[in-house]
């Protein structure tokens, strides 16, 4: 139908993602800029994120950069306001800040422990709290937690990464059932295994890599593109009654015993 704007279009909207200078987070602002989404990147390294940047502008996106720690809650309050001050009110997050870090559970350290509570799911609040706020005041906003089939199943030696990412999916959770009613809708996107540099261990162990592709029903990895779009619907007015939900894009891995 000529002249009707599809659902799925973000032209106009302003995207924040964390931890987006590679990996899953860059894919994810790449499918938001080729909906015409304004993305700004997150991450600690200026140097990283200027290449990132520069790679989505050759492809003609509009991108902006924001170095921040996402745990430092007066570095993310500082930084939500020169982005809403210099590129436009923030109509889109997600919150994809993470990281992993492999160790026995009896071996485990407090700090090792804290580190990736703190990175994979106390950021989400933190950055969620700063925005949340505004967003309530002009009535509309999407927030989607990337969560992770380990929201759902546990394995060895990542004890903490699953605590945090089950966490991550009962907070968005809670932040949709008291935000909703001011117009937002909070989601998340729940990742199987992806061929990422998070994931490079994993997939350079030819054990574990066949286990990947015999426990997922797809037979292989995700590539990073292929969590997109998820992202784009969730981001998009095709969703505005869709809230609270965790989307699986794992190639059948949760459907599967």
């Amino acid at each position: 139908m000529a002249g009707k704007t599809s659902p799925f279009d973000l032209t106009g909207r302003v995207a924040l993602v964390t931890g987006s200078s590679q990996g899953l987070g860059f894919a994810l602002a790449r499918g938001l800029a080729q909906a015409g989404a304004a993305v700004v990147l997150n991450g600690r390294d200026q140097a990283k994120l200027a290449r990132a940047a520069e790679a989505l502008r050759a492809e003609g996106a509009q991108v902006s950069t924001a170095a921040f720690d996402v745990t430092e809650r007066a570095a993310v309050e500082r930084e939500i306001d020169r982005i809403e001050r210099e590129v436009g009110p923030i109509h889109i997050l997600i919150n994809n800040a993470g990281i992993q870090r492999r160790v026995p559970l009896v071996d485990m350290t407090d700090e090792q422990w804290r580190e990736v509570l703190d990175t994979n799911l106390t950021s989400a609040f933190i950055v969620s709290r700063a925005i949340g706020p505004r967003m309530i005041a002009r009535g509309a906003g999407k927030i989607i937690n990337i969560t992770s089939v380990i929201s759902e199943l546990a394995r060895p030696t990542i004890a903490n990464y699953a605590a945090a990412k089950g966490g991550l999916k009962m907070l968005t959770k809670s932040m949709a059932v008291e935000w909703a009613k001011h117009g937002l809708q909070v989601n998340g996107i729940a990742p199987g295994y992806f061929l990422t540099e998070l994931n490079k261990p994993l997939i350079e162990n030819a054990e574990f890599n066949a286990f990947v592709c015999k426990r997922t029903p797809a037979g292989r990895w995700g590539q990073p593109d292929e969590l997109a779009g998820a992202a784009v619907f969730l981001a998009s007015p095709a969703s505005d009654f869709v809230n609270g939900q965790i989307i699986a894009v794992d190639g059948g891995t949760l459907a599967a015993l």
